[in-house]
């Protein structure tokens, strides 16, 4: 027997719908075990997606500054940078 990871989500039906097709194997009937989050368990939260509102907004600002001519020139950005 073959093992392979595969996520998906569990409909409103009670169905297991993978996220993506499996690819390269024959038809054929399988065994499955589900793995569910503890409900204590809290959603991992990525640090770096951040809401599409405030990449909108952020955005929004950037371009209006940069019409108002509230630029700075590349070499002070990197100063900025190489200090961190």
């Amino acid at each position: 027997m073959k093992a392979i990871e595969v996520t998906g989500t569990v409909d409103e039906k009670g169905q297991f719908l993978l996220d993506r097709p499996l690819e390269n194997f024959a038809p054929s009937r399988v065994r499955a075990i589900i793995l569910f989050p503890e409900v204590t368990e809290e959603a991992e939260i990525d640090p770096d997606d951040t809401p599409i509102e405030e990449v909108k907004a952020s955005l929004k600002r950037a371009l209006q500054q940069a019409k108002a001519g509230q630029t700075r020139p590349i070499s002070e950005l990197w100063e900025r940078i190489d200090a961190e």
